[in-house]
């Protein structure tokens, strides 16, 4: 009896912020797969486990969420002024296809620390001890990153005292810095309209059918994505994930008004779009701060944030934020009159902590007003990485 051998492929799982990915040197996969297209793809579902009727991707290395079902292939840069190309993969977890639309911003924060560690930056430009500082190109949408990443004895820092919420053990901090976060590329993964806000203004009346009229502030930042009231809806923002994840109406509903977000931001052409783009946008409830009980039992005081938002990522309310959501989050809390804005109180500000399912976050962003035109020049938080298994990932010879 014949049977397909398996080949095995230099990997690196990791975990980045409050995700997990499996990440590769672009000259490490399988020469089919070095280029976009449907071997690439056939490839990380693969080894990621999916599409999973079941899912639960047993049979691979995903964990059934979409903070764990993710992919990154990491090469070095020829653009000036960067030192590697990011490109980021969210794997469907019951479907099959990679959603290459949008970034991680929480993955992000492993992508200098796995660069260092894989010998893709100039040595030149990393101190023995300090902080190295890595210009990261993120190719899905065109932007840059920098990442500030401790070293320790010639080695990456990875164990610290940085408490983040959402990850259970502290580790070292890095700090990103994400450059211009609402401009793209002309031709970058996300469309044409490369406005941070695409319809012309910082709140729409958005008409979804089944749903009623919303008010909305539509923002490309980070990662597109649209804010809704929590009260419109019936929620206060205090909300964990069994309080939607398990109601079945509620994510019809914001599925629903996902899609025609997406269509009045111009991302898609027409609704039946929306299941083909699942990573973008993301879909986000504000409301004003308050006291809660976080996912772990810890207690956040109304005194703690200066709001609260609650954002789905692949379907699911998201056990944490999602980072490139944060960056929207501060971008759009730092422009006066958005609804994020109104409810961290409004004003002019130029940082915002935010309390979410598992605790809270604390974003920087500045945004500039020109011509009645608004800019954010960069968005800056703090997140943390670590590796937590390296050597080779192994997939059957004819899974792509």
């Amino acid at each position: 009896m014949t049977h397909i051998a398996q080949i095995r492929i230099a990997a690196t799982y990791m975990r980045g912020g409050t995700s997990k990915g499996v990440f590769f040197k672009l000259d490490d996969l399988p020469e089919s797969t070095r280029v976009p297209g449907a071997a690439r793809d056939a490839l990380l579902q693969r080894v990621i486990g999916s599409p999973d009727p079941y899912g639960k991707q047993i049979d691979g290395m995903g964990g059934a969420t979409s903070s764990t079902s993710k992919a990154v292939i990491v090469e070095r840069s020829t653009r000036p002024d960067h030192d590697v190309d990011y490109l980021f993969g969210q794997v469907s977890i019951d479907k099959p296809f990679v959603d290459w639309s949008g970034n991680c911003g929480n993955l992000s924060a492993a992508v200098g620390p796995f660069a260092i560690a894989n010998g893709l930056v100039d040595p030149a430009r990393v101190p023995r001890d300090g902080v190295a500082v890595v210009r990261i190109w993120q190719a899905n949408i065109g932007k840059t990153i920098v990442a500030h990443v401790p070293m320790t004895g010639g080695q990456v820092q990875e164990t610290g005292d940085f408490d983040l919420d959402g990850v259970t053990f502290p580790a070292a901090e890095v700090q990103l810095e994400f450059m211009d976060p609402a401009a793209e590329e002309e031709g970058a993964g996300q469309g044409g309209n490369t406005a941070m806000f695409p319809t012309g203004n910082l709140v729409d009346e958005l008409d979804v059918p089944g749903v009623g009229s919303l008010r909305a502030t539509m923002i490309n930042a980070g990662i597109p994505t649209i804010f809704i009231e929590a009260g419109a809806l019936g929620y206060d923002g205090t909300e964990l994930q069994d309080a939607i994840n398990g109601d079945a109406r509620a994510l019809a509903m914001f599925e629903t008004i996902r899609a025609h977000g997406a269509l009045r931001m111009g991302l898609i052409a027409s609704i039946e779009d929306a299941g083909k783009r699942q990573h973008t946008p993301k879909v986000a409830f504000v409301a004003r701060a308050a006291g809660y009980v976080s996912s772990s039992g810890k207690e956040v005081a109304q005194g703690d944030v200066d709001l609260l938002v609650r954002a789905l990522s692949m379907g699911k309310l998201h056990h944490a934020m999602m980072g490139t959501a944060a960056v929207a989050i501060g971008a759009a809390a730092a422009v006066p009159g958005t609804l994020v804005n109104l409810a961290a109180g409004g004003g002019e500000r130029t940082a915002v902590r935010f309390g979410h399912p598992s605790g809270t976050l604390r974003v920087g962003a500045e945004a500039i007003e020109q011509g009645g035109a608004w800019s954010v020049s960069k968005a800056i938080m703090s997140r943390s990485a670590r590796v937590l298994m390296e050597g080779r990932v192994c997939v059957p010879g004819n899974a792509f």
